[in-house]
């Protein structure tokens, strides 16, 4: 059975609560969660207060669909990204660009993601830290582990660990690459060539 086409009422919705979320990222972004209150972020959405908390039930409600909301962006372009070649190598190249430029692109939702993992509060990481370790955990297995399966399986790439465990390698890499830059990016550029990150994997550090 197709998707039905949303309703005009939906459409209008999903727009409402599409820029009360754009309120609240700007403002977080620039005072920090614990230094706004709900009322700013309907002025700022220029909503009524009364309709704000007919989406969100309070602040950490907000918060918490605002990090899932971008998780899912992010989630949904580094599939597109695998998706578009079926030759494996190909596909860690497209995941290296495009978490890289998806990161780089939303610096004002990773900062704050990142100051506010630190010193959340507990209603604040209640079940979102789970359910952000799942989607995790569910796209290494799930997308990035089978690329290194396919490739170990058609003998592109050698079984020297096992998919997952590359998968979380790579992964973990990249990070480290991003928290750098995110410091100091004059001094620790993010690899435009998704080779330079990716021959860490393939050649490795011995001169045999």
């Amino acid at each position: 059975m197709k998707n039905e086409k949303p309703t005009r009422r939906e459409r209008e919705k999903l727009r409402q609560r599409q820029e009360m979320l754009a309120a609240a990222l700007d403002l977080f972004s620039d005072k920090g969660y614990h230094n706004v209150s709900m009322h700013e972020i309907a002025g700022k959405a220029e909503f009524a207060i009364g309709t704000l908390y007919k989406f969100f039930q309070n602040k950490e409600d907000l918060y918490k669909a605002l990090v899932l909301e971008k998780c899912d962006e992010f989630e949904d372009a580094m599939v597109q990204a695998i998706e578009e070649s079926n030759d494996v190598v190909e596909k860690l190249r497209n995941y290296v660009c495009t978490k890289g430029e998806r990161f780089r692109g939303n610096l004002p939702f990773v900062r704050l993601f990142l100051a506010e993992s630190k010193g959340a509060s507990f209603n604040i990481k209640a079940g979102l830290d789970e359910e952000l370790r799942k989607r995790v955990y569910s796209f290494l297995e799930e997308r990035l582990a089978t690329i290194f399966e396919r490739g170990i399986k058609d003998k592109r790439f050698k079984p020297i660990a096992s998919p997952y465990s590359l998968a979380v390698a790579l992964d973990s890499v990249l990070d480290a690459f991003l928290l750098l830059w995110l410091e100091a990016p004059e001094h620790h550029p993010y690899p435009e060539d998704p080779d330079t990150v990716l021959d860490i994997f393939f050649k490795g550090l011995v001169d045999s």
